[in-house]
């Protein structure tokens, strides 16, 4: 046992390499008697021959049940207060034709955020009344789409938003359903590019006082133009405070300020709107240091403080939704990667020394998983084509691009005599990284496969380098030589 002066302070020496922590990974992911990673009986050996790799795994069974358990975990907490919750999957985490699908069949609604996730939902049969639209930018064709879908809410992000989507409606002779985007100031413990409730960001309509509007913050300007326009059914408001949150302070302090703000409406337009969105941003394990809390648990807490706030202001509970997208869609999946170029460089360390940082290359990288860049995420992974008894070494799991922060694991132990051509497996990428994939240096886009009982098949199939040059204008239209 050698432990790195290298490592983070949150990452132990693993008593056992080939361990899997059940908090990070599908619940039919074990290792079989042989030592190799499998999912649903089937083992990634398997998995790599018939598709490749890089390859995201996705547990069909792990899915629905994190989506079921969130649906079943609200409504039995709000039971009593207003009947039950609508949960809507946040799409924007992992979306496909495949997966509207299974949110569909187990009771979810499904919120969308473009025009492109509002095709995906209509080729699923998702009828309008389930979907949400988001955006702080929507385009008039998308407003469009979505009233011609008949969709159950829009959530408008701006008053400019507002008049146009009235006067659109208004011009069909038709009322959207709207949910009012509001920023309660809650800033949520997260990383500042995914807290979304501060003030000085893009999204919602601010609820602090604004001097130059009298006094009034831009929300209440924004639900009296609502209330007064012939084309807007106001249905509620909406908040969203960040996301990756484990606490659970943040989510209470938004609920009872959107609360106060429904009382500070129904006080001054003599009006109870009917519906509250509290939305998501519930924590995944990515790595041991991170301890997420069972919808039970969130939901059980969430209904309390609704209830007495509701209690103290004299107010009907209105119908609470939420939108949990990572937290169901993350933990299902898993990334497969085959190794190439390992390397071990000597580091500089805190204390004066050096120390070994071993580097071991993958076939992917950040064009399937950009979120180690963009956020700083940390992840894990394993050696799982076979066990090693081998003694665990600090390494760095890194991609094939053409860039020094293309790093997929940044601190890990992983077994000594991992070798070039073994299988790597990073648990907790279902949420965010297919969605954000690029072709960044060329490279196609990983298939998407779901597991279940005992068969894998494709619900996204990989790119190829014909799929990349088929949309470049100047080859497929010019002559390969310019004359002279």
């Amino acid at each position: 046992m050698t432990v790195s002066p290298l490592a983070p302070g949150w990452l132990s020496y693993p008593a056992d390499a080939n361990a899997l922590r059940p908090q990070m990974w599908a619940r039919d992911v074990s290792r079989n008697d042989g030592g190799e990673l499998e999912i649903s009986g089937v083992p990634v050996s398997t998995l790599a021959r018939d598709f490749g790799t890089p390859l995201f795994v996705v547990s069909e069974a792990d899915f629905r049940a994190r989506a079921r358990d969130f649906k079943d975990s609200f409504d039995a907490a709000f039971a009593d207060l207003c009947g039950g919750v609508d949960v809507y999957y946040a799409g924007k985490a992992f979306l496909c034709t495949e997966v509207a699908r299974w949110v569909a069949a187990e009771g979810l609604r499904l919120d969308t955020c473009s025009g492109g996730e509002l095709a995906v939902a209509r080729r699923a049969g998702i009828p309008g009344a389930a979907l949400g639209l988001h955006g702080n930018n929507k385009s008039d064709a998308e407003l469009t789409r979505a009233l011609d879908m008949g969709l159950g809410r829009i959530v408008v992000d701006s008053m400019a938003e507002l008049q146009r989507l009235g006067t659109l409606a208004a011009s069909r002779g038709e009322r959207a359903n709207v949910m009012l985007r509001l920023t309660p100031g809650v800033h949520a413990s997260t990383h500042e590019f995914i807290a979304t409730a501060h003030e000085d960001q893009k999204f919602g309509l601010s609820m602090a006082a604004d001097p130059a509007a009298g006094g009034a913050s831009p929300a209440a300007t924004a639900v009296a133009a609502a209330l007064e326009n012939d084309g807007i059914h106001l249905l509620g408001l909406h908040c969203h405070i960040g996301s990756q949150i484990f606490e659970p302070e943040g989510f209470e302090i938004a609920a009872q300020r959107l609360l106060g703000f429904l009382a500070e409406v129904k006080a001054v337009h003599g009006v109870e709107l009917p519906e509250l969105d509290l939305g998501g941003g519930y924590g995944i394990a990515y790595t041991e240091a991170d301890a997420p809390r069972p919808p039970a648990e969130i939901a059980r807490a969430m209904a309390a403080v609704v209830g007495s706030t509701c209690a103290e202001l004299g107010l009907a509970v209105p119908r609470i939704s939420i939108e949990p997208g990572r937290a169901i869609a993350g933990p299902t999946t898993f990334t497969l990667y085959r190794t190439g170029t390992i390397k071990t460089v000597r580091v500089d360390t805190d204390g004066g020394g050096t120390s070994d940082r071993r580097y071991i290359s993958v076939d992917g990288g950040m064009s399937d998983n950009a979120r180690p860049v963009l956020y700083d995420a940390d992840y894990s992974a394993v050696l799982a084509s076979r066990a090693s008894e081998d003694d665990a070494v600090m390494s760095r799991v890194v991609g094939k691009h053409c860039e020094s922060g293309d790093i997929v694991v940044r601190d890990v132990y992983l077994p000594a005599d991992t070798t070039a051509g073994d299988l790597l497996a990073v648990p907790g990428t279902g949420a965010y990284c297919w969605a954000l994939s690029s072709n960044y240096n060329y490279i196609a886009r990983p298939p998407v496969v779901a597991v279940r009982n005992g068969t894998a098949r494709l619900i996204i199939r990989g790119e190829t380098e014909d799929d990349l040059l088929a949309r470049d204008v100047f080859a497929s239209n010019q002559p390969e030589t310019p004359e002279e």
